[in-house]
């Protein structure tokens, strides 16, 4: 059976009582409620919002355990210690290996790459890596955005006299790696003032105090180049350094020299100024693709790139990569819509398996799904020959996914991640004793969190969606985890003739306000939706400019109702 959707529910969103304490000079007067909704909560932090800076960033030797990190990088580079860098196979992972990697290569050590092969030998850091290290003679391991939980990995590495160094933001587990030095914002003992820096802004921070204690000037701008990829595309918060990250390296990225970004900033059609949509839409997933379906060292190769013919090959190699990803994740989103569909009813949490799925997209196929149905989904592939599912999960807003299922851990041979992403591995013959436990637990979610909602930000009329609030908006931007983009009720709205469609189910349409004033709407997969644009109707959506007629507003179309 196909479950019934009903219209979705739209609210305005709740105005902090903060708002009215903050002062937002120069800027239309609906700006504090949508900086409040943001986090910001005095006339200092707006300003430190609005012009995100160099000074925001924090003091890397706050936090635990990196100033012995940096002392122990440095004994190698004055005793000629070889150093291995084990990353992780996603865009946070890449960057935060290439980003570390240069910085100690540029510092005079030796230092090498590792990065697990997803298929081979699954997430993180693990033993093979260290017999790995030990064959190029390393006896230092640094990993970033991975090893919280690699308790295994760093035994094997004490038994062969490696010193092992973790940097990793996943949440930790009741019980930490023995013996290695743990740098993570979110452990106990860790009080730095922001924990929510991704996995190549841990590196980041590392390399800072590594080249400060080298007595070496770093290229800032260039450095944050590369984490603003990482940071956005891991989807943290785009608050506190965050923001600073991602909104000074979008600055830089557009100015990049690194043939490898340039080569494939071309191949994704994209120019500058560039935005946090054409790092997590464009940039990102090609270089996740190939991490997701085989192994990530062609991304890393590409950001190292220093040959214009090789940056060009690899950039197209991952082009075709993203593409072929594409085509798996649908097959998985179809045939897993199919298998919860297949149920009497739509269980408050969606689970599906299947032994043909390729690991490298059931989360994001996951991701797709859990906003379609408005629900927490997994989405695991079977291996027959280990007779394990391996997959991944995605959230919606309100339901702490990581949490949740943490209190069956004891049922996972492996699990990990975040509130709203998790990852695990189980044995098969557990699926569907954990997918009833589960789904019981779950009934007692609020029923408002499992609903289609929408909560818009500001009512306008079709007169102000203008020139002149687009402009004022880009003071938001970067948008991302944390820091949304704004989401507007305009209306009350009619067609000016009949909508065109275009590409794959798309939409274009001019419409009037009652007053003739026009505003162009925009229906990504909305041809079959047109109906909802029929008669006297409001709309929710997101204004955007639209570079390819000179600028001009256009709203990216979210729901649209009859009035």
């Amino acid at each position: 059976m196909t479950f019934s959707t009903t219209a979705a529910e739209w609210h305005c969103a709740p105005v902090p009582e903060v708002a009215a304490q903050l002062g937002c000079d120069g800027l239309p007067a609906f700006f504090p409620a949508l900086l409040a909704r943001r986090g910001v909560e005095d006339s200092a932090a707006v300003q430190r919002f609005l012009t995100p800076a160099l000074d925001q960033l924090h003091d890397p030797h706050l936090l635990a355990g990196l100033p012995q990190a940096v002392e122990r990088l440095h004994r190698a580079l004055q005793q000629r210690e070889a150093v291995v860098v084990v990353g992780d196979y996603d865009v946070d992972g890449v960057t935060a290996t290439a980003l570390l990697l240069g910085v100690l290569r540029a510092c005079g050590l030796t230092a090498e790459p590792i990065l697990p092969h997803r298929l081979l030998e699954g997430y993180g850091f693990q033993p093979v890596h260290v017999d790995r290290a030990q064959e190029v003679g390393a006896s230092v391991i640094v990993t970033v955005d991975c090893g919280v939980s690699s308790m295994a990995a760093v035994d094997r590495a004490a038994e062969a006299g490696i010193d092992v160094l973790i940097t990793d933001h996943h949440i930790p587990g009741d019980q930490l790696p023995a013996g290695a030095l743990l740098i993570n914002p979110r452990q106990e003992d860790c009080t730095y003032p922001f924990p929510d820096l991704a996995g190549v802004g841990l590196a980041l921070k590392l390399a800072l105090a590594f080249a400060d204690r080298c007595g070496r000037s770093l290229p800032i701008h260039q450095l944050l180049r590369i984490a603003c990829l990482g940071t956005i595309a891991d989807m943290v918060p785009l608050r506190g350094e965050n923001r600073v990250i991602a909104a000074l390296g979008l600055k830089a990225l557009g100015q990049t020299r690194s043939l490898g970004l340039r080569a494939l900033m071309k191949k994704a059609g994209v120019k500058p100024p560039l935005t946090a949509s054409d790092v997590g839409f464009r940039l990102g997933p090609r270089i996740n693709a190939a991490g997701r379906l085989a192994s990530p060292d062609r991304a890393l190769e590409l950001l190292l790139a220093t040959d214009h013919q090789q940056a060009e090959a690899l950039a197209a190699e991952l082009d075709q990569s993203n593409r072929d990803r594409q085509a798996e994740e649908a097959k998985v989103v179809e045939e897993a819509r199919a298998t919860i569909e297949a149920r009497d009813s739509l269980p408050p949490i969606a689970v599906a398996w299947n032994e043909g799925w390729h690991r490298g997209v059931v989360g994001i196929a996951a991701g797709r799904l859990a906003r379609e149905l408005c629900r927490p989904t997994i989405l695991l592939s079977l291996d027959t020959e280990t007779d394990t599912a391996t997959g991944s999960g995605r959230s919606v807003a309100g339901i702490d996914l990581h949490r949740f299922l943490a209190a069956w851990k004891q049922d996972y041979l492996r699990f990990g991640g975040h509130a709203q992403a998790i990852g695990m591995t189980l044995s098969r013959t557990q699926l569907e004793t954990v997918r009833r436990r589960w789904e019981e637990k779950a009934e007692e979610w609020p029923g408002e969190l499992l609903r289609k909602r929408y909560q818009y930000e500001l009512e306008l009329s079709p007169r102000e969606a203008n020139r002149s609030l687009l402009s004022a908006m880009r003071n938001l931007e970067p948008h991302g985890e944390g820091n949304p983009q704004p989401m507007l009720l305009v209306g009350p709205l009619h067609l000016q003739g009949s909508p065109r469609l275009f590409g794959n189910g798309h939409l274009s349409a001019m419409a009037l306000g009652d007053d003739g004033s026009p505003l162009r709407l925009l229906g990504w997969g909305w041809s079959d939706r047109a109906e909802k644009l029929a008669g006297r109707f409001e709309t929710l959506g997101f204004l955007e400019r639209d570079d390819y007629r000179g600028g001009e507003p256009v709203l990216r179309l979210v729901d649209a109702r009859e009035i």
